[in-house]
């Protein structure tokens, strides 16, 4: 099996869980035990990152913060930091040469006090599946896999991940029918 880590999943409108609807997750690992991703374009309306770094008594940088997303239904009080490679943590899992998924609090610390990646998510929970479930559910053409995009992960409106991801390989993902296959 060719593991999928470091791929965008879309969901397509075939997806039956309304969770996960117009969503686009960024796989950080995958293989014959199961998968784990990050959904990329949900943002937390009821979580701040300065309440975020607030409640972990972190200062909190000057200007505008990123949002706090919804990494996915598993552990959802658990903090993930999806981040640019140019910033090293010895704690980290490479999910490919320039993106790392890190759970170590000193990269928040950090970034509250301006030495963190140049760019970053921050996620509460993750999105995961055990052996065999996500392979069912590609077949089942809930998911479309497309490489993964540092532009679309990192600098990308959220509103416009879900059909610019799926564009960028020539697929109109509004009117994706009844089509099997991947990108």
């Amino acid at each position: 099996m060719e593991s999928l880590s470091g791929n965008f999943l879309i969901s397509t409108p075939q997806m039956p869980d309304p969770r996960f609807q117009e969503q686009v997750i960024f796989l950080c690992a995958h293989n014959e035990e199961g998968a784990m991703g990050l959904v990329i374009n949900n943002p937390n309306l009821e979580v701040t990152l300065r309440e975020v770094l607030q409640g972990a008594n972190l200062p909190v940088p000057e200007g505008e913060l990123p949002p706090v997303y919804m990494g996915g239904p598993v552990e959802m009080d658990a903090g993930f930091i999806l981040y640019s490679g140019e910033y090293y943590n010895s704690n980290a899992l490479e999910v490919t040469p320039e993106i790392f998924l890190s759970r170590d609090s000193r990269l928040l610390d950090d970034i509250s006090r301006g030495r963190g990646p140049a760019y970053y998510l921050f996620m509460l929970g993750y999105a995961g599946w055990g052996a065999g479930q996500l392979e069912n559910e590609l077949l089942d053409n809930s998911w479309l896999t497309v490489p993964g995009n540092f532009d679309i992960l990192f600098k990308t409106p959220d509103e416009f991940k879900w059909k610019l991801a799926a564009h960028s390989f020539g697929i109109d993902i509004a009117v994706f029918g009844d089509v099997i296959g991947n990108a």
